[in-house]
């Protein structure tokens, strides 16, 4: 009897661990694939959520740049017209600039600029009358209205690009003209508008008239396309100042289409300063203009350098014993 309990006692303790055992082993499969869905299942719907806020994001992006390029675009055009308007503007303060420097060189004139620029205010000096003839004061002391008393000539060429490209053969013709009408003289002299010589060897002396200097003269004017910034003050002020010389009868001819400085009042007073007057009245130096339409070919409100050139020229002649011719084309 006592070795049968022993045998059931051994029996059943292994049984109760063959069955935890199984036990186990079956909660931990239960445990694995109830869990494990859950997680891939949770991770797949985060990543599609993910996604589609992405998406969304991008959609809204995509929007706003729609919108920004519009918006950029509308700035532009919105640009352009204002630039537009600058520039209307700007030319029209440039008009108005050349109208009121016209009113102040006009108050500073005792009498009103008329058909007297044409007459003569310096007779033959001794040396003229050798060279044309004691007759030549009674036929006549003007041609074209420009006084031809003088014994040095001195040209003042604008040689700016509209000069260049539009009146150079034009100018040229004008030049010849005017050689024309000095048979000789003692001294000439070539310079642009920014008082650069044509010769540099003669830089500060005068060219000696011969027919042959005339003639390299005129084969260099054809090809001297050197810089300028339209405006022949700087050039008429080089000469007044180099070659002024009160023993000299000296005539400049300033050749241009237009000036763009800023002040034609302050220009005619310099001038004045340096060209003042002797003891007869008479300036040193005689100064006269030939002014080429160039300008006038453009839009009204462009021509404003034109009309200010113009003035300038014909005020200076005026003040200063010469004469502005303004041609009526620039073609020869």
């Amino acid at each position: 009897m006592a070795r049968r309990r022993t045998t059931e006692e051994f029996s059943l303790s292994f049984l109760d661990v063959i069955c935890c055992g199984f036990g186990a082993v079956i909660l931990l499969l239960m445990i694995t694939k109830t869990v494990q869905p859950q997680i891939i299942e949770a991770s797949t719907v985060n990543l599609e959520g993910k996604l589609a806020d992405l998406q969304e994001q991008i959609y809204e992006i995509r929007g706003e740049t729609v919108i920004l390029n519009r918006d950029l675009n509308a700035r532009q055009e919105q640009l352009s017209q204002y630039r537009e308007r600058i520039a209307i503007l700007q030319a029209q303060l440039a008009s108005t600039r050349s109208s009121y420097d016209s009113i102040q060189v006009e108050s500073n004139s005792n009498d009103v600029i008329t058909e007297q620029l044409a007459i003569a205010r310096q007779q033959l000096s001794e040396e003229m009358e050798r060279l044309l003839g004691k007759e030549y004061q009674s036929k006549n002391n003007l041609i074209g209205g420009i006084p031809v008393d003088s014994e040095y000539i001195i040209f003042i060429i604008d040689t700016s690009g509209s000069m260049f490209s539009y009146a150079w053969d034009r100018m040229i013709q004008e030049v010849e003209s005017t050689l024309a009408i000095y048979p000789e003289v003692k001294g000439i002299q070539v310079m642009n508008d920014m008082g650069q010589y044509m010769f540099s060897r003669y830089q500060g002396q005068w060219i000696p008239d011969t027919p042959g200097r005339r003639k390299v003269i005129m084969q260099n004017l054809r090809n001297w396309n050197v810089f300028s910034n339209s405006s022949p003050v700087e050039g008429i002020t080089a000469a007044i100042r180099t070659f002024y010389d009160p023993g000299k009868k000296i005539s400049l001819y300033v050749f241009g289409d237009e000036f763009t400085g800023e002040s034609i009042s302050q220009v005619v007073e310099t001038v004045d300063r340096i060209n003042r007057e002797d003891a007869s009245g008479n300036r040193l130096v005689r100064i006269h203009g030939v002014g080429f339409p160039v300008q006038f070919i453009r839009a009204p409100h462009l021509q404003t350098t034109g009309i200010r050139f113009a003035t300038l020229m014909r005020e200076l002649a005026y003040r200063n014993g010469g004469t502005f011719v303004a041609l009526n084309d620039f073609r020869p």
